[in-house]
């Protein structure tokens, strides 16, 4: 099979995603806003171009795949303005507190959004939402052995979107079947099925630690 320009001299042990950073000329904030900015960046391309490029500024967020002991996985619906859907997704959240370790954020969003703690954590994924438009970096879990919180107990106060925000549990399989169907869209809560649904094949024997280091 022929093999384009960019492709010779590559091979599937390349297959990694790496730093690296083209030279940017100039850089302005577009617009700010409570999480998200906007900039644009003026960046030498290759041939010696340059070109602005467009992005949002996140702080990143984290999701999380429950799964219970009967292979079912929680899903929560959610409003999503920006699409005009309501939209089942993972519990998620994002990275608002400076320095707390990753899964600790996760396990604030399970418990506040879901009512439910789990024993077990393994990292499951790491993603990037839309890298063409943002550097939102997504880390996604997967959360087993868990208990469900009694409501005395969970003090979180719902808002907004959140306050009608109903839960239900599905055989993971469903999940998936639902997501190749087009019935699930919300990519965290698509990738996380899949992976977990893929990584069940050696008992989850192949995880990373919930605290590895975001590569």
């Amino acid at each position: 099979m022929a093999q384009g320009p960019a492709a010779r001299g590559l091979t599937a042990d390349d297959v990694r995603d790496v730093p690296a950073s083209w030279e940017v000329l100039d850089s302005k904030e577009r617009f700010k806003a409570y999480v998200i900015s906007v900039r644009t960046d003026t960046v030498r391309m290759p041939g010696d171009e340059v070109a602005d490029r467009d992005y949002i500024v996140h702080p990143g967020s984290v999701a999380v795949v429950a799964l219970d002991d009967d292979g079912r996985v929680l899903l929560l619906r959610q409003y999503r303005h920006p699409v005009r859907r309501l939209l089942w997704e993972l519990p998620a959240g994002i990275r608002d507190v400076p320095g707390e370790p990753l899964v600790d954020c996760a396990a604030r969003e399970l418990a506040e959004e879901a009512g439910y703690r789990a024993a077990t954590w393994h990292t499951l994924l790491d993603i990037y939402s839309s890298p063409g438009m943002t550097d939102e970096r997504i880390r996604i879990f997967l959360a087993r052995d868990l208990s469900e919180i009694p409501e005395e107990e969970n003090g979180f106060v719902r808002r907004h979107e959140e306050i009608d925000m109903p839960v239900v549990w599905i055989p993971l399989a469903e999940g998936v079947n639902r997501a190749l169907e087009g019935m699930i869209h919300n990519s965290p809560a698509v990738a996380g099925i899949l992976a977990a649904y893929a990584a069940m094949s050696d008992g989850f024997a192949a995880l990373r630690p919930a605290d590895a280091e975001e590569a």
